[in-house]
């Protein structure tokens, strides 16, 4: 399965995808504000007809109506085949303004849990995997691919304030805890960099399951850590509309989990 999904990403991208970068150069706004683009809703019909050839599922994709979507998780999360979380291009806006930072992403879950995972960025051809209790890699490499900071004062935060409440978002523009910020307009890449060693530590609002569902299991395999705003158990918190506090380093991790919920 894990193979079989690295050669279909690479070729929905190499596909329906690439070609149409630096093309598009407008998308259609959904009822949740986000942007859709004729090459997502090209590269999810590619990987509906292909994924159940891999393992035949239901499958939830981004560009679905919110009734399929949820057709898909309750058919799925109860059975023992699982279901497949695609999002055809996590990045959308950044596609849509050539912005090289996206990437395509697929979860298969099981137990309401990502036991398999891909996510590709196919501008730096950086394909980015896990399988569970396998370890995770970018490229054939171990992740992490650096020893990241014990000291959250050193560390480089990925941070998206996008659903991050209004006194928590403040305290961290005017004191936050670590020495500097990043976001990149992608999710998925930023579970995928954390992972990496390339972020210290997260910080996202409020994210979709095809958001979360393969970079939590990329993560969890390169030995991060995760909780949500309420919940130790980051699987506890809704399914639908998740956030998430993590790290990769335990101290640091302990660290910010602490600052962040120290507000509320």
């Amino acid at each position: 399965m894990l193979d079989a999904c690295i050669a279909l990403v690479r070729e929905v991208a190499q596909r329906e995808i690439i070609p149409r970068f630096l093309r598009v150069s407008h998308g259609q706004r959904k009822n949740d504000g986000s942007l859709c683009s004729e090459a997502d809703l090209a590269a999810q019909h590619f990987l509906l007809g292909r994924l159940t050839e891999i393992r035949p599922c239901p499958i939830i994709g981004e560009e679905m109506t919110p009734a399929a979507q949820e057709a898909g998780w309750r058919d799925g999360s109860s059975d023992d085949l699982g279901l497949w979380s695609i999002d055809p291009i996590d990045g959308t806006t950044n596609f849509i303004n050539g912005l090289p930072c996206f990437a395509v992403s697929i979860a298969w879950m099981r137990s309401r849990r990502a036991r398999l995972a891909v996510t590709y960025n196919p501008i730096t051809d950086e394909m980015f995997y896990a399988r569970e209790g396998n370890g995770a890699y970018l490229n054939g490499r171990r992740l992490p691919l650096r020893q990241v900071t014990a000291d959250i004062a050193r560390a480089v935060g990925g941070v998206d304030f996008k659903r991050i409440p209004k006194e928590l978002a403040d305290r961290i523009a005017v004191s936050p805890p670590f020495y500097s910020q990043r976001n990149f307009g992608s999710s998925t890449l930023d579970w995928c960099n954390l992972a990496a060693g390339r972020l210290d530590l997260y910080l996202h609002g409020g994210q979709m399951l095809w958001d979360y569902a393969a970079g939590s299991l990329i993560l969890r395999e390169a030995g991060g850590q995760m909780c949500t705003l309420l919940h130790d158990d980051y699987d506890a918190d809704d399914v639908w509309r998740r956030p998430v506090i993590a790290a990769l380093h335990p101290t640091v991790f302990a660290a910010w989990r602490d600052w962040v919920r120290s507000g509320r």
